[in-house]
């Protein structure tokens, strides 16, 4: 195999970002094109909120008590109505969370298809991997599931080490390292999925478009590749931080420079990833 560079690709992915946008631009292509990245990047945004705290611990514990003594109290007044409105709204979040991955399977091989082929459609992605892209969506799942097997009880038993010592102001080394262990062991959980679904959206999905095979078949072809160059895909995977870096930089400097225009309109579905394609192709490429 030739010598692997990490940076090389970095004037191979200009260039392309300049052939495929840029010559010449055509603002039908960018707003095709931006659609296939809109439903790649379906789903994975997250969400932000501000959070505030009061002074005295001693009346912090007991607003606390008494909370959860309302809450309680409510809950078992109606219960009723409120189980059914739980098991609905669960349902709900599932359906959701379900289709949000589905659509964004798909979307990550329409997204490759039109960055390795510097085409603008949509309807020939769409039906050409529907198999490839179900496939990484049952992958998703299973992994997701796994995660959430291992994450969930991780969080009850970090809620059950700290609330009683938080409501009755019980601190005790003992439990503060084990609350500390907890939480390092959910952290190491955490950074092993980020792991396995950067690489899955980096290197697998590639070999998935290529091959027109299976997520495990993909992953098995990779494997071999991870295992004999993993110096190469560690310091990839340091070099992508560094692009991250960069890439944040410069759009926070595009936002200011537009007095926050561009800030507004990058919180917009659809029209956020079409004003900033350009960062969006040239890491797909």
């Amino acid at each position: 195999m030739e010598h692997i560079s990490v940076t090389e690709p970095i004037n191979l992915a200009m260039a392309r970002v300049r052939r495929i946008l840029f010559a010449p631009i055509d603002l039908g292509k960018w707003f095709t094109i931006g659609f296939c990245a809109w439903l790649a990047g379906l789903g994975e945004r997250g969400f932000r909120g501000n959070y505030s705290s009061s002074s005295g611990s001693d009346n912090h514990n007991v607003d606390i008590r008494r909370q959860l003594e309302q809450a309680q109290d409510f809950f078992r007044d109606n219960l009723y109505w409120l189980l059914p409105v739980v098991i609905a709204a669960i349902a709900i979040a599932i359906g959701l969370w379900l289709l949000f991955i589905w659509l964004n399977s798909r979307g990550k091989f329409m997204f490759l298809y039109c960055v390795a082929l510097d085409r603008a459609e949509v309807q020939e992605p769409w039906r050409r991997y529907a198999g490839a892209a179900n496939s990484l969506f049952c992958f998703r799942i299973v992994l997701g599931l796994i995660g959430m097997a291992i994450i969930l009880p991780l969080v009850v038993l970090i809620i059950l080490s700290t609330l009683p010592m938080a409501l009755h102001d019980a601190w005790n080394f003992a439990g503060v390292m084990a609350i500390i262990g907890l939480v390092m062991c959910m952290g190491l959980v955490g950074v092993f999925l980020f792991l396995v679904r950067k690489l899955t959206m980096d290197f697998v999905v590639p070999i998935m478009y290529l091959r027109q095979n299976r997520c495990l078949d993909a992953w098995r072809e990779f494997w071999k590749l991870l295992r004999t160059h993993s110096g190469d895909f560690v310091l990839y995977l340091l070099f992508q931080i560094v692009i991250a870096i960069v890439i944040g930089v410069m759009v926070l400097a595009v936002v200011l420079v537009t007095c926050c225009i561009a800030g507004c309109l990058l919180l917009m579905s659809y029209i956020g990833p079409v004003f900033f394609l350009t960062f969006l192709v040239f890491r797909r490429s």
